[in-house]
C-alpha cells in the first residue's frame, strides 16, 4: 500500500496531521519544547504579577510620595525621599526595629528548641504516637485570632486562669497585670507566638527525620556510638537543609505577623510590643499616612530579603 494513499492516511493519521504552530513555533518539535513550557507558565506568571509584583511596585511608588490617602486617578505628587528621611530620624521606627529583632530572636529560638524536641519525641515508636502527633500539630490548625482571644482570656488581670493559678500556687500575692507591664506584655506576645509557631517547625523537622535512612543509625550502633553521638553526627547534619528552610519561613512569619500582637496588646504598652507590621498599620490606618506606611513596608521587605539571603548562604556553606 503506497504511503500517500487515502487508506494509509486513515491508518496512520499522525503522519499527516498539520504541525501545531504558535507564534511561528512548532510546539511538536523537541527543539521548541521550552516554548510550550513558557506558554503553560504564562497564566501563573500573569497571576503572580497581578497579586504580588504590581502591588509591590505600587507600594514602592507610593513610598516616594508625601501622600495621605491614595486615590485612583488622582494627581501624582513628585517623588521625594522625605518618608525615608523621617523614618531614619524617628525614634518610634528604631524602637519598632528593636522590638521586631528581639521578638524574632526569642520566638525563633523557642520554636526551634520546642519544635526539635517534640519532633524527636513523636518520631519514636510508642503507643499513642498518632494521637501525640495530632496534639503537637493542633495549635497550627487553630486560626490566629481565635487562639489569641483564648490567651487573652487566660491572661486577663481580673479573672484569667493563669493569674488565678499563680496566686493559688503562691508565686505572687496579687494578680499580674500582663497587658500594662512592658516586660510582661512582651513575654506574653512571645509565649503566644511560640505556641502558635512551634508546630510548623516540629512538622518540618519530623518530615526530615523520617527521610534519614535507618541504615545510618544501625551502622552507628555497630560502631558503638551512643545516642548523643548519633544525634550530633547523623541527625543534625542530615537535618541542615530542612532546618534552614524551616527557620527562614519561621523568621519571615514572625516578621510579618500582625494579628497576634494587635489583638493582644495593640503594640502597647508604651510601644513595648510595637513591631514593624504594627507600625505600618498605625501609619496607614491610624494617621492616614500611606506614604510613610509604604516606606516602612519597603524597609521591612528589604530586611526580610537580607535575612533570608544570609540564612540561605549559611545553609549552602554548611552543606559544602
Amino acid at each position: 500500500m503506497p504511503a500517500d494513499s487515502p487508506s494509509s492516511q486513515a491508518i496512520y493519521p499522525a503522519q499527516n496531521v498539520g504541525k501545531m504552530r504558535v507564534f511561528g513555533y512548532d510546539l511538536a518539535s523537541p527543539r521548541n519544547s521550552h516554548v510550550l513550557g513558557y506558554l503553560l507558565l504564562f497564566p501563573a506568571g500573569l497571576l503572580i504579577f497581578a497579586i504580588i509584583i504590581y502591588p509591590l511596585l505600587l507600594s514602592l511608588d507610593i513610598s516616594f510620595q508625601e501622600i495621605k490617602i491614595p486615590r485612583p486617578g488622582g494627581d501624582r505628587k513628585p517623588w521625594t525621599t522625605v518618608n525615608y528621611t523621617n523614618l531614619a530620624r524617628s525614634g518610634e521606627f528604631w524602637n519598632a526595629c528593636w522590638v521586631t529583632f528581639r521578638l524574632v530572636i526569642v520566638v525563633s529560638a523557642a520554636c526551634f528548641l520546642i519544635g526539635l524536641g517534640t519532633a524527636l519525641l513523636v518520631n519514636q515508636k510508642f503507643k499513642g504516637r498518632t494521637v501525640a502527633r495530632l496534639v503537637v500539630a493542633l495549635p497550627w490548625a487553630i486560626p490566629e485570632v481565635v487562639a489569641t482571644v483564648i490567651f487573652w482570656w487566660l491572661f486577663d488581670t481580673s479573672y484569667g486562669a493563669v493569674n488565678w493559678l499563680i496566686v493559688v500556687l503562691g508565686f505572687t500575692e496579687q494578680p499580674m497585670s500582663w497587658f500594662s507591664n512592658p516586660v510582661a506584655a512582651f513575654a506574653l506576645v512571645s509565649i503566644v507566638m511560640t505556641w502558635k509557631g512551634y508546630p510548623f517547625v516540629s512538622i518540618m523537622i519530623l518530615a526530615g527525620l523520617q527521610a534519614i535512612p535507618e541504615d545510618y543509625y544501625n551502622a552507628a550502633k555497630v560502631d558503638r556510638a551512643n545516642a548523643w553521638q548519633r544525634f550530633t553526627y547523623i541527625t543534625m547534619p542530615c537535618l541542615v537543609p530542612v532546618l534552614a528552610v524551616t527557620m527562614v519561613l519561621n523568621i519571615l512569619w514572625v516578621f510579618r505577623d500582625f494579628s497576634i500582637i494587635y489583638v493582644l496588646t495593640g503594640g502597647g504598652p508604651i510601644n513595648a510590643t510595637e513591631t514593624l507590621s504594627i507600625l505600618t498599620y498605625e501609619r496607614a490606618f491610624g494617621f492616614f499616612e500611606f506614604g510613610a506606611a509604604a516606606a516602612v513596608g519597603i524597609v521591612t521587605l528589604i530586611i526580610c530579603l537580607v535575612v533570608s539571603r544570609f540564612l540561605v548562604a549559611r545553609r549552602v556553606g554548611a552543606m559544602h
